[in-house]
Parts: structure tokens; sequence; C-alpha cells
């Protein structure tokens, strides 16, 4: 029996092995995590993240084929197959702070893994990595092998928070990039087999190592990219009286380009896509090619300016202050079917309102209030930090109320903003929110989910992005 161990047990390590041993019987999967918290939820009836279908994997496999444990050393040890899922924050200081990615726990893993192993190992990594990551682990293996043989591949994962389930039954591609050896060949043919098991041939892509792990970096450069360009034109419809829903559409029609991804929005989130291209830039930079980093930078640098020209409408359309205003935001998490709070735009927008003290009052349904308390208080970065290392929550910040309920969060507000796209907040009875706000009463929608027209019928003044501007904002500048 094929033994799989995967170091990590949180959103690419948990599904992803759920998957593999429900599509694989014949294998033994074991997630391992240090975390005796999250290996208890995922071994309970409250799994430690949502995900639309993973409950179901989870339960018919659980105890079966596939175990959680926080016996790390143990299933090392066992294991033929070992993927590393650990965490590769952006550091926070020394070389390369702010752009570089910290392998710290990337190098303790490997370390673990040359420390245990009695037997040759394949090792694979899940995390995005640096490209040539690769060689530096197998470095570590080598210089401690004791006479075992380690093979290193690259597998990233290209899974969408929200889908995963689905992506994982049915992926586009799976990616395995190995040394061009005869070792790297069998290593990559065995995991290979693995994925043959429910994913035909001919999407089972082979590669050598650094195409696969550039590859992952690159893919999310390119759907960042182009949600920063949309977003750019956005700017440019509302100045001009462009619809940018009608702009993205005749652009999408053309088949070289596609619809995906096109959606004009207060800004992308999630844990990898501004990661990744810091990451991108500091290779970049690093390998001797300045414009190249600074191509990558302007994607970054148009979705920060997407959430500060989304505060200005906000701010200079209600006389200028918010100050002491509530002001109810509908949706916290970076974007629907996930409770995920990872870089979203939430963070900036609610922090950019604070800044101009006002009363925030939030709904989001699959997002705690420890958590948003937690995420306003952080600094940028320290989120991808293990809890212990991040800054204490104070017991709140003050100014910010949470609520279980949409109609609680709005009622009594001068405004609202809409920053997550979930499909509850399309159905809302606004002509009952109208009643219940303080006049005039703004909605601001930051994810073009409400029809503005049939909101300015209730009486709403309405700013969505992109969007020929209401009367209102029409001689209020857009950039203070």
């Amino acid at each position: 029996m094929v033994k799989i161990c995967c170091i990590g047990a949180g959103y690419v390590g948990g599904p992803t092995m759920a998957v593999i041993a429900l599509k694989c019987p014949s294998i033994e999967v074991v997630v391992v995590d240090i975390s005796a918290t999250r290996i208890a939820a995922w071994n309970s009836d409250q799994l430690p993240i949502y995900e639309p279908g993973l409950d179901d994997v989870v339960k018919q496999c659980r105890g079966r084929n596939l175990f959680f444990s926080t016996d790390v050393e143990k299933h090392i040890c066992d294991a033929d197959i070992i993927f590393v899922s650990v965490n590769t924050p952006t550091k926070t200081r020394g070389l390369g702070a702010g752009k570089a990615a910290d392998l710290t726990y990337w190098e303790s893993a490997a370390r673990m893994i040359a420390d245990v192993s009695k037997s040759d190992k394949i090792v694979v990594e899940k995390s995005t990595v640096p490209v040539k990551t690769a060689e530096a682990i197998e470095k570590i293996l080598t210089h401690n092998s004791k006479g075992i043989n380690y093979q290193i591949l690259s597998n990233p994962e290209f899974l969408a928070e929200g889908t995963a389930i689905q992506d994982l039954f049915n992926p586009d591609r799976v990616l395995i990039g190995g040394r061009e050896t005869l070792e790297g060949r069998k290593a990559v043919q065995a995991l290979k087999e693995v994925y043959a098991n429910w994913v035909p041939e001919d999407r089972i892509i082979t590669t050598n190592l650094w195409s696969a792990e550039l590859s992952k970096l690159a893919a999310n450069a390119f759907l960042a990219q182009r949600i920063s360009s949309v977003n750019a034109i956005s700017a440019l419809c509302e100045a001009t009286g462009a619809n940018v829903s009608e702009v993205a559409y005749a652009v999408g029609k053309d088949s070289r380009i596609g619809p995906k991804f096109l959606n004009a929005s207060v800004g992308f989130g999630g844990s990898c896509f501004q990661k990744d291209i810091l990451n991108l830039v500091y290779i970049c930079e690093c390998n001797g090619l300045p414009e190249v980093a600074n191509y990558w930078k302007q994607v970054i640098k148009i979705n920060d300016y997407q959430k500060s020209r989304f505060v200005n409408r906000v701010v200079s359309s209600m006389f200028n202050t918010v100050s002491g205003k509530k002001i109810a935001v509908l949706g916290f998490a970076f974007k629907k079917d996930t409770g995920d709070t990872r870089e979203t735009p939430a963070i900036d927008v609610c922090k950019g309102l604070l800044g101009d003290k006002a009363k925030i009052s939030i709904y989001d349904p699959q997002v705690s209030e420890d958590q948003i308390q937690r995420d306003l208080a952080m600094n940028k970065f320290d989120w991808d930090h293990p809890i212990h290392l991040q800054p204490m929550s104070p017991t709140a910040v003050k100014e910010v109320t949470v609520t279980w309920d949409a109609y609680e969060a709005t009622k009594g507000a001068h405004g609202v903003c809409i920053l997550t796209e979930w499909d509850e907040f399309r159905k809302l009875d606004y002509a009952k929110i109208f009643q219940n706000m303080q006049k005039p009463a703004f909605i601001f929608d930051g994810r073009n989910v409400v029809d503005p027209e049939k909101l300015r019928e209730i009486g709403f003044i309405v700013y969505s992005i992109g969007k020929p501007l209401d009367p209102w904002l029409k001689d209020i500048p857009a950039v203070v």
C-alpha cells in the first residue's frame, strides 16, 4: 500500500489530501500538523475551513484511508510520498522584507524529513514557493541524507477557494515538475500514477522543476493582472460615462481574451495573488531584471489605488466626512462562498473609514467577529504567520461592531458598502433597508451586485464601480 503523508493541514493540504483519499481507496493518506487544535478540528464535525463539498469528502474517507494526526515524525517516517504544504508567508523583516517569501517553515519541514527518514522518499512541494526552492531543499536533504535517496518534485496547486473541491475533482491541469534524471523521471511517474486514478492522462503535464515552480507564480500574476486591468478601465469608465460591465462583456467576447476574471470590483484579495506577485518581483530584482519587476509591481499598485479610490468615493460623497457616522459593511470575506479573509479588500476599506472616525457595522455570513477584529488589528503580512506570533487582538477596535444580520447592520446607517459578492446581497429587501437608514441614504457597491437604477427609484444615492455616476457624485473629484 502506498503511503502518503502531507505536512500542513491548511487550505491546500486538507482538501487536496481528502480528495486523493476519496479517489484512491488503496492509498493511505495522513495529514499531519503541529497545531493540535487544527488537527482536532479536522477530526470533528466542525472542520477548520469552509469549502462547499469538503464535509462530504472528509466524512466518506476519514478513519478509512484518510487520517489527521499530530504525530508528525511517525507518519513522515512511514510515508513513501511526502507532500509539504506549509505556509510561505511574505518576510516581515530582514533581507527582502515586504517582498521575499519566508521559507522558515519549509526549511524546518525539510530538516524534520531528513532527521526521521529511514527509507527513500519522494518529497513534493505543494506550497507556492519561489523558483529554485527545490534546489535549497535538495541541499538540506542530501547534506543530511545518511545514505537515503530523496527525489524532489514540484506539484503546485491551482485551487480557487469556493470551488476547491470541484477544481480537485476536475482540474484544468495537474502540473508535476521533476529532475531530468532517471530517478527524477521515476518519481514523476509515481506521482503521476496517483493522479491518474481520476485525472485524464492528457491533463497531467510534466516539466522540469523550475518550470513547474515558476508556472504557479506566473499563473497567479496573470490572473491578478486581468483584475487590475479591468479595475483600471473602471476608473476611466466613471470619468467618461461608460459602463464597465458593458465594456468587459464586449472585450470578453473576443475568444483570445475570454470572459473570466473581468469583473470590476473594489480590488482582489486572497492569500496568493499579492504574495505571489511580490515574490515574483523580488525574484526579478535578484536576477537583475528591474524592468520586469516594475511591470508586475503595477498590478499591485492598481489594486491599492482601487481600494483607496473606493474609500475616497465614500467619504467625499457624504459631505467629505464620515466622522461619527454609522457605515454598514456587507461582506468581509475576500470573495463569496468562502470564510477566508486573507488580504481581503474589506480590511483596507474598513481601516480607511476608521481613519476618518466612522462607526462601522459589519455583516458577513461566514466570517466570525473574532476573525474580523483580529484582521483589523493586524499589521500587513502578519496574517500569514502562526497565530502565537501575531499581535494580540485588542479587545476590539472600538468603532467596529459585527452583526449576524444584514438588516441589523444597516439599521440607522448613513451608508452601506457592499464588499463581498454573496448571492444573498442580491436578494435583500432594499426598500426595508432604505426606510431604516439615515437620509440621504448611500449605497457604495464594490462588487456590482445590485441594480443601481432600481435602488435610485427607492431613493438611494448609488455608487457602483465603473458605472455611470449618480448625479450626486458628478462634481465630486474621484481622488481627494
